[in-house]
């Protein structure tokens, strides 16, 4: 079976309700999607959610890399799913200048990857969780479901307290709280959020690289006796070689997120001694196999490493992300599919939200395991480009 055509989409969806945290505030989303047909009329779907201050990618940039990039020499007949599996972990898109780090196309590499799979998935009859026993073997652990965190933003005062309490009354038994907003008081908010959930709860804290190096280690230190799993990225990417030193004055994990989009990175944050876990996101990771080869890394150098999600995901991501955790072990935590509590438009004909304790269903259909709807995606579109027929 071959590809007949990919068209990319650039998709705007407004959230319901806004979103902030240290690096940035949105009320809405600029996505890529991407569209694959078979030449049997088999069709699948890709996403990508490019950030600018994760990959240096913007959704316009995104779109324009694909437009530029060679896909079609690329792209051969797969005889079956496999062959569809090694043929994405081999997709290259054109090159980018001054990307030392080679991840400024990851959100762009993503869209194109997860559809050409999701594609190829129900045309052999098989679930995107199929790609784990074939890239990275030694991580699969299938399972019936899938446990995700919560995740509390910028809410403070009285709106902080009821939300802790909803979590702990829903049954969350992990929550995220971003951190190192301004005007914020850090230690009141996450000591008013641990009183609320009780210890049981585990608590880690997002700073988005909120912190110099030379403040870092004392503002964690003084949220500790709240009780913290991890701290997740808590100085800017251009002073990360100081996260060695800030490490061994804490004694919370450091997980890197911002600082941890490839392989490169990878490699170094190893080699710096910069952190305990890597957080794994598709879409600033390159995709459903890239993500998966990192984890690997992280696995075979002693470090932890959890799923994260981009704010805005539609269900599309959403599904993959599914896909992934409920066959990928070890995960130290799962994030994602708030697709109903936060995208106007999911995309998809089938609500794949959390249910209650953040419980949700593994996907065992083909592909990605739900129906992504073409008048919702034409709802959003702001403008396609054909890449390939």
């Amino acid at each position: 079976m071959r590809v007949r055509d990919l068209t990319a989409y650039l998709v705007r969806i407004p959230l319901r309700r806004p979103v902030r945290h240290a690096s940035h505030a949105r009320t809405s989303t600029e996505n890529i999607v991407v569209r694959c047909t078979l030449a049997d009329e088999t069709v699948g779907w890709g996403e990508g959610v490019p950030r600018e201050y994760v990959t240096g990618e913007t959704a316009a940039g995104a779109l324009a890399l694909l437009r530029r990039s060679d896909l079609p020499a690329q792209v051969e007949p797969c005889p079956h799913f496999a062959a569809a599996v090694a043929l994405t972990g081999r997709l290259r898109l054109a090159p980018i200048a001054g990307d030392d780090r080679d991840i400024a196309g990851n959100a762009a590499k993503c869209a194109v990857e997860i559809a050409i799979l999701d594609a190829f998935a129900r045309y052999y009859g098989e679930p995107l969780s199929a790609i784990t026993p074939l890239v990275a073997p030694e991580l699969h652990r299938p399972r019936d479901r899938v446990q995700y965190s919560a995740a509390i933003t910028s809410s403070d005062g009285l709106k902080l307290k009821l939300v802790a309490w909803a979590y702990r009354l829903y049954g969350f038994q992990q929550i995220k709280m971003k951190v190192g907003i301004a005007g914020q008081d850090d230690v009141a908010r996450v000591r008013a959020v641990r009183r609320r959930v009780g210890r049981s709860v585990r608590l880690r804290i997002d700073a988005n690289e909120a912190w110099s190096a030379s403040q870092a280690a004392e503002h964690i230190r003084g949220l500790e006796r709240s009780g913290l799993e991890f701290v997740e990225q808590p100085l800017p990417h251009a002073e990360i070689a100081a996260m060695g030193e800030v490490r061994k004055g804490v004694d919370t994990p450091i997980v890197l997120d911002e600082s941890l989009c490839g392989l490169h990175d990878a490699e170094r944050a190893v080699a710096g001694g910069w952190c305990d876990a890597f957080n794994l996101r598709l879409s600033k990771c390159g995709g459903f196999i890239d993500s998966l080869r990192l984890a690997r890394f992280a696995k075979r150098h002693g470090l932890g490493f959890q799923l994260g999600c981009q704010v805005g995901e539609t269900a599309i991501l959403s599904a993959a992300g599914r896909h992934f955790a409920a066959s990928v072990g070890d995960l130290a935590a799962v994030e994602g599919s708030f697709d109903r509590h936060l995208v106007r438009e999911r995309l998809s004909r089938e609500d794949i939200t959390f249910g209650r304790g953040g419980w949700a269903p593994s996907l065992a259909g083909p592909g990605l395991g739900v129906t992504i709807d073409p008048t919702a995606v034409e709802r959003v579109t702001v403008t396609r480009e054909a890449l390939l027929g």
